[in-house]
């Protein structure tokens, strides 16, 4: 891709974001929005796993459980949300102007994000881009693309993931963008691609919405890092932080075995130290966050723990059936690290 064509891709979504900057929502998020008496989350308009509404527009996903958990550690009820779809393009600039109060949608935490007026509090899900490509044509390794067509969606990272990995293997392929997941699936479907591509969780929900899902196949290589993370804006400490420990609740509380299936027996049990502070028994760690000192509670006995939200949304008694890899418990051999509450 030519060098300008790349400049192109990298300074629109960061001048909208810089564009955005003078009409920050200002002031304490947490008090807003306990004022307001409701979180707004934003969220992905259709990712299998992640966000999507069902038939009777209630949403399901890995980023709404925990836009839940969050408003389950603030209010003690995790209905105290409202989504709101985001597209690629708009969803920084959403946040910037205060529409929402954090992002939640399958958004890549990369440097110039992360310096371009928000911050990137905690990586909820590591991931990485892959292919979708048909069984037929006997296709393994992504290197076997050359001079192949590919389909992508416009304004993510994608595009550039895609240019840097081809071209320092001095391979060649054509690009074809669309402006959203359906018109790229659709397009790859009526074989206007050869593949498809684009970060690997979002490939196991885009395979089933095939015609004929067995007649595809993800490569199992991914040629970049995608560490998905809630945003939120800058200058404001305290909502991070309640955000960032949001997630390491839900992590610490699996990593101690305090599922939403025991978690409230376990109060009237002998417990351990730490689990007396997860569980709000012992301390009061919530003062720091603003909240109540069961706030970790909260989250577990609404929600559940880390290891509950990814079986429900992505793991193997789902169609998704997603392996948990990176995204095991640091114990298991994964990168789910939460830092202690104490």
């Amino acid at each position: 891709m030519p060098r300008n064509a790349r400049m192109r891709l990298v300074s629109i979504p960061l001048l909208a974001l810089l564009a955005a900057a003078p009409t920050l929502a200002q002031g304490d998020t947490l008090a807003q929005v306990k004022a307001r008496g409701h979180l707004v989350c934003g969220v992905s308009g259709g990712v299998a796993g992640f966000s999507m509404p069902d038939g009777q527009g209630r949403w399901h996903g890995l980023d709404v459980d925990f836009c839940r958990a969050l408003a389950a550690a603030i209010f003690d009820d995790p209905d105290k949300v409202r989504f709101i779809p985001q597209s690629s393009a708009a969803r920084f600039t959403a946040l910037q102007s205060g529409e929402i109060d954090v992002l939640a949608r399958n958004t890549t935490w990369t440097l110039s994000r992360d310096t371009a007026a928000m911050n990137f509090p905690v990586i909820t899900f590591f991931d990485g881009q892959g292919f979708l490509v048909r069984k037929s044509l006997g296709i393994s390794q992504v290197k076997q693309l050359d001079r192949a067509t590919i389909c992508l969606q416009q304004g993510t990272t994608t595009e550039l993931n895609t240019a840097d990995w081809f071209r320092t293997r001095g391979l060649s392929y054509q690009v074809v963008t669309f402006a959203n997941s359906e018109q790229t699936l659709g397009a790859y479907e009526s074989g206007r691609c050869d593949a498809y591509s684009t970060d690997k969780s979002s490939l196991y929900g885009e395979r089933l919405k095939t015609a004929h899902p067995d007649e595809h196949v993800i490569l199992e290589e991914a040629i970049s890092k995608e560490p998905f993370a809630p945003g939120v804006r800058q200058g404001d400490d305290a909502w991070r932080d309640l955000v960032a420990w949001t997630h390491y609740a839900m992590i610490d509380a699996e990593e101690a075995g305090i599922t939403q299936e025991n978690v409230d027996r376990l109060r009237g049990e002998t417990l351990s130290p730490e689990v007396k502070r997860i569980l709000g028994l012992e301390g009061k760690y919530g003062q720091g966050l603003g909240l109540t000192g069961d706030w970790a509670y909260r989250i577990v006995h609404h929600v559940g723990n880390y290891g509950d939200v990814f079986a429900r949304n992505l793991g193997d008694g789902t169609p998704l059936k997603i392996p948990r890899g990176l995204n095991a418990l640091w114990t298991n051999g994964g990168l789910q690290y939460g830092p202690p509450i104490r």
